[in-house]
């Protein structure tokens, strides 16, 4: 198979059932190269590390949809995403991400350690004998933990869940028709309840991640977020703190399950968890490739200078198994030194949810290896077809 080849077997459904191999073909070709219309896709862990924190580089905003779809913002899951943090450039981008980040402190992260644990706890008692992980555990854990962040009540997570994975689908390069007007009504939906989540937290404040969004909004007129900033940032919150984490936590205890040595060495002693999940995030990341465009000359090496305005795809996925970075990058060991994925971006848009989706790991599989000690898989698991969004749609345990 030639570089071309592999590129587009990755548009395919077979190509993305396990991309990894198309990743080393199209990395031996070169570390950048030019394919379909002018995108240029960039292969290696070096050069995407530093491409992620090139300040010279920006995301595909609103005005970028303005040119290419007029309407788009009649989409409402799509206005969801291009008007929230995750495709916005400065100035904007750095007025929003300061606000949120001064709400969404490393404090008030740390905080919800006991409450992912008194979940994840109450996740394991409930789980039968013999279930879909997906639904008994990945998706549940993360949409409890935001939900409780946000403070949205508790009888509401249901509702959120399927609106939250109807609306990922604006992520993806690849969609239906079908698909788009699933994403259009969840994006609906969604607002609507935070607009009223809105006006509950401007009447009666509470000490949660809405209620300090809010604030952040109402006291600093010109240097906070805007009202449309304020509940685009609330549904991405939403969906992007509970989508990759429900991806992180299905294709770890997979691997770990697949690996029972080394899920013997995390069960004898959980302060394994976090080099553990590093390496899972390496191994197979819940986010697979991210686009950038330039904004004026650069300069990639090997005689490769690009112009204003060209399209860079970084393979994520591809840059996490680069050999030139990790020796013999499939084969999974928790132990590697200085283990450094690029699964959750990096520089000014680096994902503001990265701690707590660790947080969450971390928890979790030390505790469901010690509270199972029998888990194991059961039956055939099942990808969600995504390119972007890696992970499973249902993955069948056992605790037997």
């Amino acid at each position: 198979m030639d570089h071309q080849a592999a590129l587009a077997s990755l548009f395919l459904p077979e190509g993305r059932l396990d991309p990894y191999p198309a990743y080393d073909v199209i990395r031996a070709h070169a570390p950048v190269f030019e394919a379909f219309d002018g995108r240029w896709f960039v292969t290696t862990h070096a050069l995407t590390s530093r491409l992620l924190r090139d300040p010279g580089l920006r995301v595909a905003d609103a005005a970028d949809y303005d040119a290419f779809w007029p309407d788009w913002r009649q989409n409402r899951g799509v206005a969801s995403v291009v008007l929230s943090m995750l495709q916005t450039n400065p100035p904007d981008h750095t007025r929003v991400r300061r606000a949120a980040a001064v709400t969404f402190t490393a404090r008030r992260v740390a905080a919800m350690r006991d409450v992912v644990a008194g979940q994840a706890e109450d996740l394991i008692e409930a789980m039968p004998s013999g279930t879909d992980f997906m639904g008994a555990f990945a998706y549940p854990l993360p949409i409890g933990v935001i939900c409780a962040l946000l403070g949205v009540p508790e009888a509401d997570r249901q509702w959120f869940r399927q609106r939250a994975a109807d609306l990922t689908v604006v992520l993806e390069p690849i969609s239906t028709d079908e698909e788009m007007r699933l994403a259009d009504v969840a994006g609906r939906d969604l607002e609507a309840y935070f607009t009223d989540l809105i006006k509950e937290r401007r009447r009666a404040p509470r000490e949660d991640l809405t209620s300090a969004l809010v604030a952040a909004h109402d006291d600093a007129p010109g240097a906070g977020l805007t009202g449309e900033e304020l509940l685009a940032n609330l549904v991405l919150l939403l969906v992007a703190g509970f989508e990759t984490t429900t991806n992180l936590l299905g294709t770890g205890i997979q691997i770990l399950l697949s690996h029972p040595g080394q899920a013997d060495r995390l069960r004898a002693d959980p302060d394994l968890a976090s080099a553990f999940v590093e390496e899972i995030l390496r191994y197979d990341s819940p986010v697979q490739l991210t686009s950038r465009f330039t904004t004026g000359p650069l300069d990639l090496g090997d005689g490769v200078r690009l112009g204003d305005g060209a399209e860079l795809t970084l393979l994520l996925g591809a840059a996490n198994r680069d050999p030139a970075r990790y020796p013999d990058p499939h084969r999974f060991d928790p132990d590697r030194p200085n283990i450094q994925p690029v699964s959750f971006g990096g520089g000014a848009h680096y994902c503001l949810g990265a701690p707590l989706a660790r947080l969450e790991a971390q928890v979790a599989f030390p505790m469901l290896l010690t509270r199972l000690p029998r888990l194991s898989l059961a039956g055939t698991a099942e990808r969600r077809d995504r390119l972007v969004l890696r992970g499973y749609a249902t993955l069948p345990v056992t605790t037997d």
